[in-house]
Protein backbone atom coordinates (compact mmCIF):
# COMPACT_ATOMS: atom_id res chain seq x y z
CA UNK A 1 0.00 0.00 0.00
CA UNK A 2 1.20 3.14 -1.10
CA UNK A 3 0.56 7.01 -0.64
CA UNK A 4 -0.54 8.72 -3.61
CA UNK A 5 1.74 11.72 -2.10
CA UNK A 6 4.87 9.49 -1.79
CA UNK A 7 5.81 9.84 -5.49
CA UNK A 8 4.90 13.83 -6.38
CA UNK A 9 7.42 16.43 -6.83
CA UNK A 10 7.02 18.75 -3.73
CA UNK A 11 10.00 21.40 -4.19
CA UNK A 12 11.38 23.32 -0.96
CA UNK A 13 10.23 26.76 -2.51
CA UNK A 14 7.74 27.81 -4.83
CA UNK A 15 7.87 31.86 -5.75
CA UNK A 16 5.28 34.17 -5.73
CA UNK A 17 3.48 35.55 -8.72
CA UNK A 18 4.68 38.82 -8.06
CA UNK A 19 8.07 37.82 -8.67
CA UNK A 20 7.49 37.02 -12.23
CA UNK A 21 5.50 40.54 -12.52
CA UNK A 22 8.36 42.09 -11.44
CA UNK A 23 10.49 40.60 -13.57
CA UNK A 24 8.13 41.39 -16.54
CA UNK A 25 7.78 45.40 -15.35
CA UNK A 26 11.65 45.67 -15.58
CA UNK A 27 11.92 43.73 -19.43
CA UNK A 28 9.55 46.18 -20.13
CA UNK A 29 10.62 49.21 -18.24
CA UNK A 30 6.85 49.93 -16.43
CA UNK A 31 6.83 50.74 -13.14
CA UNK A 32 4.46 49.62 -10.61
CA UNK A 33 2.75 53.08 -11.04
CA UNK A 34 1.79 52.70 -14.35
CA UNK A 35 1.03 49.44 -14.38
CA UNK A 36 -1.22 51.15 -10.98
CA UNK A 37 -2.92 53.50 -13.50
CA UNK A 38 -3.43 50.77 -16.37
CA UNK A 39 -5.15 47.78 -14.55
CA UNK A 40 -6.78 50.56 -12.14
CA UNK A 41 -5.53 49.37 -9.09
CA UNK A 42 -3.93 51.04 -6.04
CA UNK A 43 -0.58 51.42 -6.53
CA UNK A 44 -0.04 49.54 -2.96
CA UNK A 45 -1.96 46.64 -4.21
CA UNK A 46 0.56 46.44 -7.20
CA UNK A 47 3.10 45.98 -4.20
CA UNK A 48 1.84 44.44 -2.08
CA UNK A 49 1.38 41.67 -5.27
CA UNK A 50 5.23 42.08 -6.13
CA UNK A 51 6.32 41.24 -2.25
CA UNK A 52 3.74 38.64 -2.07
CA UNK A 53 1.65 39.95 0.41
CA UNK A 54 -1.42 40.27 -1.33
CA UNK A 55 -2.73 37.50 -3.63
CA UNK A 56 -3.61 37.95 -7.51
CA UNK A 57 -7.11 37.67 -7.73
CA UNK A 58 -9.10 36.25 -10.70
CA UNK A 59 -10.02 39.66 -11.53
CA UNK A 60 -6.54 41.08 -11.55
CA UNK A 61 -5.14 38.27 -13.70
CA UNK A 62 -7.70 39.02 -16.43
CA UNK A 63 -6.38 42.70 -15.86
CA UNK A 64 -2.80 42.00 -16.30
CA UNK A 65 -3.46 39.34 -19.34
CA UNK A 66 -4.59 42.47 -20.99
CA UNK A 67 -1.89 44.77 -20.14
CA UNK A 68 1.32 42.49 -20.37
CA UNK A 69 0.15 39.74 -22.71
CA UNK A 70 0.49 36.61 -20.20
CA UNK A 71 -2.62 34.95 -19.74
CA UNK A 72 -4.99 35.11 -16.89
CA UNK A 73 -4.62 30.98 -16.76
CA UNK A 74 -0.84 31.64 -15.64
CA UNK A 75 -1.16 34.15 -13.24
CA UNK A 76 -3.87 31.93 -11.59
CA UNK A 77 -2.43 28.72 -11.75
CA UNK A 78 1.03 30.70 -10.10
CA UNK A 79 -0.88 31.86 -7.46
CA UNK A 80 -3.05 28.69 -6.52
CA UNK A 81 0.79 27.02 -5.97
CA UNK A 82 2.09 29.40 -4.38
CA UNK A 83 -0.75 29.59 -1.61
CA UNK A 84 -0.92 25.75 -1.69
CA UNK A 85 2.65 25.86 -0.66
CA UNK A 86 2.46 28.08 2.10
CA UNK A 87 -0.35 26.38 3.58
CA UNK A 88 1.86 23.30 3.34
CA UNK A 89 4.68 24.71 5.08
CA UNK A 90 2.01 25.68 7.80
CA UNK A 91 0.76 22.66 8.15
CA UNK A 92 3.93 20.81 8.23
CA UNK A 93 4.55 23.01 10.88
CA UNK A 94 1.95 22.03 13.04
CA UNK A 95 2.08 18.85 12.38
CA UNK A 96 6.01 19.28 13.88
CA UNK A 97 4.72 19.96 17.38
CA UNK A 98 2.07 17.46 17.52
CA UNK A 99 4.45 14.30 16.79
CA UNK A 100 4.17 13.67 20.69
CA UNK A 101 0.67 13.04 19.82
CA UNK A 102 1.75 9.99 17.14
CA UNK A 103 2.84 7.66 20.82
CA UNK A 104 -0.74 7.40 21.55
CA UNK A 105 -1.52 5.39 18.16
CA UNK A 106 -0.27 2.00 17.42
CA UNK A 107 0.95 2.95 14.42
CA UNK A 108 3.43 0.12 13.69
CA UNK A 109 0.93 -2.56 13.93
CA UNK A 110 -1.22 -0.68 11.63
CA UNK A 111 1.77 -0.37 9.07
CA UNK A 112 1.99 -4.23 9.49
CA UNK A 113 -1.91 -5.04 8.39
CA UNK A 114 -1.13 -2.91 5.60
CA UNK A 115 -3.69 -0.41 7.40
CA UNK A 116 -1.21 2.45 6.69
CA UNK A 117 1.77 3.02 4.46
CA UNK A 118 4.91 2.33 5.73
CA UNK A 119 6.90 5.50 6.40
CA UNK A 120 10.32 6.53 8.58
CA UNK A 121 9.41 9.84 8.05
CA UNK A 122 7.08 11.03 11.47
CA UNK A 123 5.74 13.91 9.83
CA UNK A 124 4.63 11.44 6.94
CA UNK A 125 3.37 8.96 9.44
CA UNK A 126 1.62 11.43 11.20
CA UNK A 127 0.05 12.59 8.03
CA UNK A 128 -1.01 8.81 6.94
CA UNK A 129 -2.27 8.54 10.81
CA UNK A 130 -5.00 11.66 10.55
CA UNK A 131 -5.70 10.57 7.07
CA UNK A 132 -6.60 7.16 8.12
CA UNK A 133 -9.05 8.59 10.70
CA UNK A 134 -10.68 10.99 8.64
CA UNK A 135 -9.23 14.00 10.68
CA UNK A 136 -7.48 17.20 9.94
CA UNK A 137 -5.61 17.53 13.30
CA UNK A 138 -5.38 15.19 17.17
CA UNK A 139 -7.76 18.09 18.47
CA UNK A 140 -10.24 17.33 15.69
CA UNK A 141 -10.29 13.51 16.26
CA UNK A 142 -11.22 13.92 20.13
CA UNK A 143 -14.05 15.75 19.28
CA UNK A 144 -15.12 13.02 16.52
CA UNK A 145 -14.71 10.08 19.54
CA UNK A 146 -16.75 12.56 21.77
CA UNK A 147 -19.56 12.71 18.90
CA UNK A 148 -19.49 9.33 19.10
CA UNK A 149 -19.36 8.44 22.57
CA UNK A 150 -16.10 6.67 22.77
CA UNK A 151 -13.05 9.37 24.09
CA UNK A 152 -13.17 8.22 27.78
CA UNK A 153 -14.85 5.15 27.66
CA UNK A 154 -13.21 2.49 29.66
CA UNK A 155 -13.03 -1.10 30.18
CA UNK A 156 -13.47 -1.35 34.50
CA UNK A 157 -10.63 -3.41 34.58
CA UNK A 158 -7.65 -1.37 32.59
CA UNK A 159 -7.50 1.47 30.60
CA UNK A 160 -8.50 1.25 27.47
CA UNK A 161 -6.30 2.30 24.70
CA UNK A 162 -8.42 5.28 22.97
CA UNK A 163 -6.81 5.76 20.06
CA UNK A 164 -6.35 1.96 19.00
CA UNK A 165 -9.94 1.42 19.61
CA UNK A 166 -10.72 4.23 16.90
CA UNK A 167 -8.33 2.69 14.40
CA UNK A 168 -9.89 -0.19 14.74
CA UNK A 169 -13.57 1.06 14.50
CA UNK A 170 -12.17 3.30 11.53
CA UNK A 171 -10.90 -0.22 9.84
CA UNK A 172 -14.82 -1.22 10.04
CA UNK A 173 -16.28 1.76 8.91
CA UNK A 174 -13.95 1.60 5.85
CA UNK A 175 -14.30 -1.51 5.23
CA UNK A 176 -18.18 -1.62 5.66
CA UNK A 177 -18.36 1.49 3.21
CA UNK A 178 -17.53 -0.71 0.30
CA UNK A 179 -20.33 -2.94 0.90
CA UNK A 180 -22.93 -2.93 -1.33
CA UNK A 181 -26.15 -3.40 0.95
CA UNK A 182 -29.69 -3.30 0.43
CA UNK A 183 -32.13 -0.70 2.81
CA UNK A 184 -32.41 -2.51 6.01
CA UNK A 185 -35.10 -4.54 6.62
CA UNK A 186 -36.09 -5.79 10.47
CA UNK A 187 -38.13 -8.23 9.24
CA UNK A 188 -35.31 -10.08 6.46
CA UNK A 189 -32.42 -9.23 9.08
CA UNK A 190 -34.32 -11.44 11.91
CA UNK A 191 -35.08 -13.86 8.51
CA UNK A 192 -30.83 -13.83 8.40
CA UNK A 193 -30.41 -14.26 11.36
CA UNK A 194 -32.10 -17.49 11.68
CA UNK A 195 -29.86 -18.99 8.67
CA UNK A 196 -26.99 -17.30 10.04
CA UNK A 197 -27.78 -19.56 13.20
CA UNK A 198 -27.58 -22.88 10.91
CA UNK A 199 -24.53 -21.82 9.64
CA UNK A 200 -22.74 -21.93 13.05
CA UNK A 201 -22.25 -25.74 12.11
CA UNK A 202 -19.93 -24.87 9.03
CA UNK A 203 -16.09 -24.01 8.78
CA UNK A 204 -15.10 -20.16 8.26
CA UNK A 205 -14.47 -20.43 4.77
CA UNK A 206 -18.41 -21.69 4.15
CA UNK A 207 -19.79 -19.23 7.02
CA UNK A 208 -17.99 -16.03 6.69
CA UNK A 209 -19.32 -15.25 2.58
CA UNK A 210 -22.51 -16.38 3.45
CA UNK A 211 -23.13 -14.50 6.44
CA UNK A 212 -21.19 -11.21 4.71
CA UNK A 213 -24.33 -12.21 1.83
CA UNK A 214 -27.21 -12.51 4.28
CA UNK A 215 -26.95 -9.73 6.17
CA UNK A 216 -26.18 -7.37 3.51
CA UNK A 217 -28.96 -7.96 1.54
CA UNK A 218 -31.25 -7.32 4.89
CA UNK A 219 -29.44 -3.60 5.37
CA UNK A 220 -26.14 -5.09 7.28
CA UNK A 221 -22.62 -5.00 6.64
CA UNK A 222 -20.55 -7.55 8.75
CA UNK A 223 -16.62 -6.74 8.79
CA UNK A 224 -14.15 -9.23 10.15
CA UNK A 225 -11.35 -6.81 11.58
CA UNK A 226 -8.33 -8.35 13.38
CA UNK A 227 -7.71 -6.70 16.88
CA UNK A 228 -4.80 -3.95 17.39
CA UNK A 229 -2.42 -4.58 20.36
CA UNK A 230 -4.11 -3.36 23.70
CA UNK A 231 -7.33 -2.47 22.54
CA UNK A 232 -9.25 -5.64 24.23
CA UNK A 233 -12.14 -5.11 22.22
CA UNK A 234 -14.12 -8.17 20.44
CA UNK A 235 -17.47 -6.26 18.83
CA UNK A 236 -19.08 -3.61 17.92
CA UNK A 237 -22.61 -2.32 16.34
CA UNK A 238 -23.01 1.09 14.22
CA UNK A 239 -25.51 2.45 12.27
CA UNK A 240 -23.52 4.09 9.02
CA UNK A 241 -26.91 6.07 8.06
CA UNK A 242 -30.45 5.29 8.18
CA UNK A 243 -30.50 2.80 6.23
CA UNK A 244 -26.88 0.71 6.84
CA UNK A 245 -25.94 -0.78 9.84
CA UNK A 246 -22.72 -2.44 10.74
CA UNK A 247 -21.71 -5.63 13.06
CA UNK A 248 -17.81 -5.35 13.08
CA UNK A 249 -16.16 -8.52 15.03
CA UNK A 250 -12.70 -9.72 15.88
CA UNK A 251 -11.20 -12.78 16.94
CA UNK A 252 -10.20 -11.83 20.13
CA UNK A 253 -10.75 -14.98 21.94
CA UNK A 254 -10.77 -17.04 18.55
CA UNK A 255 -13.14 -19.88 19.30
CA UNK A 256 -16.53 -20.06 17.83
CA UNK A 257 -18.86 -20.26 20.99
CA UNK A 258 -17.20 -16.61 21.27
CA UNK A 259 -17.56 -15.65 17.94
CA UNK A 260 -21.40 -16.59 17.59
CA UNK A 261 -22.14 -15.49 20.85
CA UNK A 262 -20.63 -12.03 19.97
CA UNK A 263 -22.32 -11.71 16.36
CA UNK A 264 -25.94 -12.37 17.82
CA UNK A 265 -24.71 -9.99 20.68
CA UNK A 266 -24.38 -7.29 18.21
CA UNK A 267 -27.89 -8.32 16.31
CA UNK A 268 -29.53 -7.25 19.42
CA UNK A 269 -28.46 -3.99 19.24
CA UNK A 270 -29.25 -3.27 15.59
CA UNK A 271 -32.81 -4.75 16.37
CA UNK A 272 -33.33 -3.79 20.31
CA UNK A 273 -31.46 -0.15 20.72
CA UNK A 274 -31.13 3.56 19.37
CA UNK A 275 -29.56 3.67 15.83
CA UNK A 276 -27.72 6.98 17.37
CA UNK A 277 -24.97 5.00 19.76
CA UNK A 278 -21.89 2.99 19.32
CA UNK A 279 -21.89 -0.31 21.04
CA UNK A 280 -18.15 -1.62 21.63
CA UNK A 281 -17.63 -4.49 23.76
CA UNK A 282 -15.10 -4.62 26.41
CA UNK A 283 -13.80 -6.36 29.15
CA UNK A 284 -15.39 -4.86 32.21
CA UNK A 285 -18.96 -3.65 33.47
CA UNK A 286 -22.37 -4.40 31.60
CA UNK A 287 -24.99 -1.56 31.48
CA UNK A 288 -29.01 -2.63 30.72
CA UNK A 289 -28.50 -2.85 27.24
CA UNK A 290 -25.47 -5.30 27.03
CA UNK A 291 -27.45 -7.16 29.62
CA UNK A 292 -30.03 -7.30 27.41
CA UNK A 293 -28.40 -7.90 24.11
CA UNK A 294 -26.39 -11.06 26.20
CA UNK A 295 -30.03 -12.40 26.80
CA UNK A 296 -30.98 -11.84 23.14
CA UNK A 297 -28.28 -14.19 21.91
CA UNK A 298 -27.93 -16.56 24.19
CA UNK A 299 -31.85 -17.29 23.84
CA UNK A 300 -31.35 -17.07 20.05
CA UNK A 301 -28.78 -19.68 19.95
CA UNK A 302 -30.17 -22.17 22.88
CA UNK A 303 -33.41 -21.25 23.28
CA UNK A 304 -35.39 -21.51 26.58
CA UNK A 305 -36.79 -24.59 26.18
CA UNK A 306 -33.57 -26.44 24.08
CA UNK A 307 -31.53 -24.97 27.08
CA UNK A 308 -34.23 -26.21 30.05
CA UNK A 309 -33.97 -29.51 28.53
CA UNK A 310 -29.94 -29.50 28.56
CA UNK A 311 -30.20 -28.63 32.09
CA UNK A 312 -32.23 -31.77 32.76
CA UNK A 313 -30.00 -33.79 30.98
CA UNK A 314 -26.93 -33.14 32.94
CA UNK A 315 -25.03 -33.21 29.56
CA UNK A 316 -21.05 -33.87 30.75
CA UNK A 317 -20.10 -35.98 27.75
CA UNK A 318 -18.11 -34.87 24.44
CA UNK A 319 -20.81 -37.33 22.69
CA UNK A 320 -24.12 -36.05 24.75
CA UNK A 321 -23.16 -32.47 23.78
CA UNK A 322 -22.47 -32.91 20.55
CA UNK A 323 -26.22 -34.88 19.50
CA UNK A 324 -27.65 -32.23 21.07
CA UNK A 325 -26.06 -29.51 19.13
CA UNK A 326 -26.78 -31.25 16.44
CA UNK A 327 -30.73 -31.92 17.66
CA UNK A 328 -30.73 -28.18 17.88
CA UNK A 329 -28.90 -27.40 15.00
CA UNK A 330 -26.04 -25.20 16.53
CA UNK A 331 -22.17 -25.53 16.63
CA UNK A 332 -21.20 -28.07 19.87
CA UNK A 333 -19.02 -25.68 20.67
CA UNK A 334 -21.98 -22.93 21.31
CA UNK A 335 -23.26 -25.52 23.75
CA UNK A 336 -20.33 -26.05 25.71
CA UNK A 337 -19.69 -22.13 25.53
CA UNK A 338 -23.47 -21.47 26.95
CA UNK A 339 -23.21 -24.75 29.86
CA UNK A 340 -19.79 -23.09 31.00
CA UNK A 341 -21.03 -19.53 31.70
CA UNK A 342 -24.46 -20.84 32.92
CA UNK A 343 -22.31 -22.73 35.61
CA UNK A 344 -23.28 -26.02 34.66
CA UNK A 345 -19.73 -27.39 33.25
CA UNK A 346 -16.65 -26.65 34.19
CA UNK A 347 -14.63 -23.69 32.29
CA UNK A 348 -11.73 -26.57 31.75
CA UNK A 349 -14.25 -29.46 30.30
CA UNK A 350 -15.05 -29.92 27.12
CA UNK A 351 -12.97 -27.12 24.99
CA UNK A 352 -12.01 -29.64 22.12
CA UNK A 353 -15.33 -29.26 20.91
CA UNK A 354 -14.87 -25.64 20.37
CA UNK A 355 -12.92 -24.58 17.16
CA UNK A 356 -10.63 -22.39 16.80
CA UNK A 357 -10.77 -19.54 14.23
CA UNK A 358 -7.85 -17.91 12.96
CA UNK A 359 -8.04 -14.88 10.31
CA UNK A 360 -6.49 -15.43 7.07
CA UNK A 361 -4.56 -12.14 5.95
CA UNK A 362 -6.26 -10.69 2.90
CA UNK A 363 -4.83 -8.00 0.23
CA UNK A 364 -5.18 -4.69 1.34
Amino acid sequence: MSSATENQYQPDSISPPGEVLSEKLGEIGMSQAQLAERIGRPKKTVNEIIKGKAAVLPETALQLERVLGIPARFWNNSERQYREFLAGQAEQERLRTRLEWLTQVPVGAMERLGWLPSSKDPIERLRNVLNFYGAASPESLLRIARQKDLAFRQSTVRRVAQYGTLAWIRKGELEAQCFACAPYDEKRFREALRQVRRLTQEPAEVFEPRVRQLCAEAGVAVVFVPELPGIRTWGATEWLGAEKAMIQLSLRYKTDDHLWFTFFHEAAHILLHPKRAIFLELDGGLDRREDEANRFAADFLVPVPAFHLAQRKRLRSRLDISMFARQIGVAPGIVVGRLQREGLLPWSHLNGLKRRLCFKRRQQ
